[in-house]
């Protein structure tokens, strides 16, 4: 009897907790989206801020937010994943692997803060790059890759050894049983590590302060090439994102609509990591089923 009754009362304190939270992540989401709902629109959507008059939009930074989290993937997710597969199918365990998993822990238990001034002084300053896409995109690397390569191991870690061993007693190498057979089944695991890496991209401003900057030259989406200032694809261009706009009008901002500009970029920043998180999981779902041979 007393054991139906605790397991009742922790049923009921679990359910409420998970209600707690679900009530806070909505009534959270759903202050932000209605007071930014009124400006989204399409010329919000495109058009360039305006530093002194009403009316500006916030084209350049959306544009430059996805622009960073695809240049941060790409540089991030090869490393953390290769970094992945060696912590959990080569590397001994002795001290050297011990020393390499404490400094794991301590990267990923550093201030964003903290990454974007060793950004300023390794990738903007030692580099002379100065303020561009690309430090933010090292800087926000490093940022990540604790979390991409904790997350890989575990995931790599949890694949039955069954599947391992049964590959390897066939014949197959080493090598090709992890990519032809672990990776597929841990596939998922990996998936989620890089959604929530990317929402830390999409998401994050005080690293991005000291790497990538807080303007964005006007940008030319008619011109296509690496080099010029103006074009959207240069990477070594200083580029203000939406997160570090939106702290830049909260903080600086001169225009009689700032905290209209910036509740609806609060929106827009809130749905574009719906969106991608959802997109993702679809992406990530479909690639488990081709590479596993699942039906559709």
């Amino acid at each position: 009897m007393r054991a139906r009754l605790m397991d009742r009362v922790a049923t009921i304190g679990l359910t409420l907790i998970a209600a707690l939270i679900i009530g806070t992540l909505i009534g959270l989401l759903g202050f932000i989206l209605t007071q930014g709902w009124h400006k989204l629109n399409l010329d919000f959507l495109t058009s360039p801020p305006d530093i002194v008059n009403a009316g500006g939009g916030i084209g350049p930074q959306l544009f430059n937010s996805f622009y960073l989290l695809v240049l941060t993937m790409l540089i991030a997710l090869p490393i953390g994943i290769g970094a992945g597969i060696y912590m959990a199918e080569y590397a001994p365990d002795n001290k050297f692997t011990q020393f390499i998993r404490m400094s794991i822990e301590v990267l990923s238990s550093l201030p964003s803060i903290v990454v974007g001034l060793f950004g300023l002084l390794v990738f903007v300053n030692m580099t002379g790059w100065g303020y561009t896409l690309f430090s933010g995109a090292l800087a926000l690397t490093v940022f990540n890759l604790p979390l991409l390569v904790r997350v890989t191991e575990d995931a790599l870690r949890n694949v039955p050894r069954s599947q391992k061993e049964a590959s390897l007693a066939l014949g197959i190498t080493k090598w090709r049983t992890i990519v032809s057979v672990i990776l597929p089944a841990a596939l998922p695991g990996i998936i989620t590590g890089a959604i929530l890496a990317s929402g830390r991209v999409f998401g994050e401003a005080a690293a991005l302060l000291f790497t990538a900057g807080m303007s964005s030259p006007n940008l030319n989406f008619t011109d296509l090439s690496l080099n010029s200032p103006t074009s959207p694809l240069n990477p070594f261009r200083p580029a203000e994102t939406l997160a570090v706009h939106i702290w830049k009008v909260n903080s600086e901002g001169l225009t009689p609509d700032a905290r209209d500009v910036a509740d609806g970029a609060a929106a827009v920043l809130i749905i574009a990591v719906l969106l991608f998180n959802v997109s993702a999981r679809w992406f990530g779902t479909w690639v488990y089923k081709k590479m596993t041979s699942g039906s559709n």
